[in-house]
């Protein structure tokens, strides 16, 4: 891959509106082995293009920044324009809003820590019933082990939802008052895949009048994008969020790469989470003082996952190349915006439409029970009445469809509702599924909640 400007891309004008699931399908390897992948919610599938890009970043494998070779000054531009193109995508002011770390999970924990000392005695958390565990249990840690070891008293109090899995914003309302710190929102839930009114949730923060160490008055937001993120074009300033936080194995890209996006202010403000290596300024180390490098290197302790950061950000560029006819990735320079919001607009369409359908199919099995609202991220969690929702996926591998059974990490919405196990079996969609994938897997799911016997291998 050459960090070097190409031909430009064709213009965004007179296309068509619907996705070449087949042309998409083309660019991945699962297909030739019969799969059918429906547990996009917890990874998706990677493309070839960007397999085939770590080899061909191999020759100049090094680390970066400080290194004087050419092979560590290419590296190093390659990883700094990785930077980016992320913060374009979110439409961030600039690469200085854009930390990245292993996965969604470490970016939540980053924004413990770094608040870990503001926080002061009779403060509060809000955050929700609906959050993965990731945006709940470090706050709970926090509000529960870590602060009382210093002798603080901080609240976690959770704001419920209604009978379809929406957030219920008045409760939340209720929750904030002028001891509010921090929000805690999702995106959108990975179990209902409910989607929060995130422009609402903003103004029930901001009425909290919370005065932050930086001189504002209201409660920061923090929002766990990891399931928006993959059919939602992203505006973190639209949004106002202070935190935003999402993963690229959930977008087409490898394990490995976190993002946490915040405005820069409170990154120049606030303690790092780790220590050492890259995120200390150049040779400013002595017995009395260390200084911080700038941003956003000042979060990026040690060795980060360099190839694993370029490859995630061409993801973003191999997306919209695969929805329409342009050729972004291995190009320098910015994405337009209108790409991404029609890329995106393109994706979250289609992935509706699958869900919209395999709603309809499971709604024909009478003994099946769904989880969530009618408008929904592309997943559908669901049980059937005496069948465990893991002998279930189980069944469903049998007949390859490829479901997923579990809490899926909102352990707190799954106990609201009185499961046992807390459990369920989920299917979620992505743009490379076909109505085939989707009419498979219904098929799948009838069949076993009719057959039960089947469920353990008996005919």
């Amino acid at each position: 891959m050459n960090a070097r400007p190409t031909t430009p891309p064709p213009p965004l004008n007179g296309l068509k509106t619907d996705l070449d699931v087949e042309r998409i399908r083309s660019h991945f390897d699962f297909p030739a082995a019969n799969r059918v992948v429906t547990n996009n919610a917890a990874s998706t599938q990677p493309p070839r293009e960007l397999i085939k890009l770590m080899e061909e970043l191999a020759p100049w494998y090094e680390n970066v920044h400080r290194g004087q070779s050419a092979a560590s000054r290419r590296t190093t531009a390659l990883f700094e324009a990785s930077f980016d193109t992320i913060a374009g995508w979110l439409n961030a002011p600039s690469r200085r809003c854009v930390a990245t770390y292993r996965n969604t999970t470490e970016a939540l924990n980053a924004v413990m820590y770094s608040l870990l000392t503001e926080f002061r005695d009779g403060d509060n958390v809000v955050s929700t019933m609906l959050e993965h565990n990731s945006n709940y249990v470090p706050w709970h840690a926090l509000c529960r082990e870590i602060l009382p070891r210093l002798g603080r008293r901080v609240e976690c109090r959770l704001a419920r939802f209604d009978a379809t899995g929406r957030l219920d914003l008045d409760h939340l309302a209720s929750l904030v008052d002028g001891r509010t710190k921090l929000v805690c929102c999702t995106g959108a839930s990975n179990f209902f895949g409910s989607k929060p009114d995130l422009a609402r949730v903003r103004a029930i923060a901001d009425a909290g009048g919370y005065p932050q160490p930086t001189g504002e008055r209201r409660a920061l937001l923090l929002v766990d994008a990891a399931q928006l993120a993959p059919t939602s074009a992203l505006d973190v300033q639209a949004l106002d969020v202070d935190y935003l936080a999402f993963s690229f194995h959930k977008m087409l890209a490898p394990f490995g790469v976190g993002v946490l996006y915040a405005k820069e202010h409170l990154l120049e403000h606030a303690l790092p989470f780790l220590y050492g290596g890259d995120m200390i300024a150049e040779g400013r180390v002595t017995p009395e003082t260390v200084d911080w490098n700038c941003l956003p290197w000042k979060y990026t302790a040690g060795t980060p996952n360099i190839l694993g950061t370029i490859v995630s950000a061409q993801a973003l560029r191999l997306l919209i190349d695969l929805v329409m006819p342009t050729s972004f990735v291995g190009t320098a320079g910015p994405v337009p915006r209108v790409a991404v919001e029609e890329v995106m607009g393109r994706i979250g369409r289609y992935t509706a439409n699958l869900t919209a359908r395999c709603l309809a199919g499971l709604s024909e099995i009478k003994t099946l029970r769904v989880y969530g609202p009618e408008h929904r991220t592309p997943l559908v969690a669901f049980n059937v009445p005496g069948i465990s929702p893991f002998a279930l996926a189980e069944a469903l591998d049998r007949r390859g469809v490829e479901a997923r059974a579990g809490c899926h990490c909102a352990t707190l919405a799954h106990r609201a509702l009185g499961l046992d196990p807390p459990a369920s079996c989920r299917l979620s969609f992505a743009l490379y599924n076909t109505v085939e994938d989707v009419d498979r897997a219904v098929e799948a799911v009838a069949d076993a909640s009719y057959r039960p016997r089947s469920i353990i291998g008996v005919p």
